[in-house]
């Protein structure tokens, strides 16, 4: 792989953490047990490179929205391949606006009303970082956050979800946040 190659798959890897995210997030429970949201996100990130060339964005923002485009038309494809419905563009449409939404959470999760350029980019940063420090929460952890403060459930919606008590939840939140706080300070 030449300098310039290497390049561009190093630019799209980082976002390898936020894609992984936000497809867990939005892989269906009936296909949970069927597919793996980590080939999905190599699918995409594949077919970004492929496609890198005639991406005319130019900020990672531009470049997040593009790669969940590309990721929702994986798990729309996905899901329309397992026999779980015909192709129905608005239900593909409506994939990618709550693939949207669910950036818009994880930014939100962040918090910040901040508007120049700088500030955009320094949080599309830590989205990223927030992503990937996500990723390297163990499952339980990972997804007991996710499901309260992402998918906004109640402790006792969660737990039923994830078989476990309100408490038990609790408690894999309360842990996957100091996990988190570490890993950042870290990283920072």
């Amino acid at each position: 792989m030449n300098d310039e190659a290497t390049h561009r798959a190093e630019r799209l890897d980082r976002f390898r953490g936020y894609l992984l995210l936000l497809a867990r997030l939005h892989t269906s429970t009936r296909l949970q047990g069927k597919l793996d949201a980590s080939d999905v996100v190599q699918q995409t990130l594949v077919q970004a490179l492929s496609g890198l060339e005639g991406f005319r964005g130019t900020s990672d923002a531009e470049m997040a929205a593009w790669l969940r485009q590309i990721l929702a038309r994986h798990l729309a494809n996905v899901a329309r391949d397992q026999g779980r419905q015909k192709r129905d563009v608005r239900r593909e449409h409506s994939l990618e606006a709550a693939l949207d939404q669910s950036a818009s959470r994880l930014e939100a999760f962040l918090a910040a009303d901040q508007s120049s350029p700088s500030q955009q980019a320094q949080r599309n940063e830590q989205v990223l970082r927030l992503a990937d420090a996500m990723a390297s929460l163990p499952e339980p952890q990972r997804e007991a956050l996710t499901l309260h403060h992402l998918e906004h459930c109640s402790l006792e919606e969660a737990g039923r979800r994830l078989g476990r008590s309100p408490a038990a939840v609790a408690g894999l939140i309360k842990r996957a946040l100091r996990a988190l706080r570490l890993r950042l300070e870290e990283d920072a």
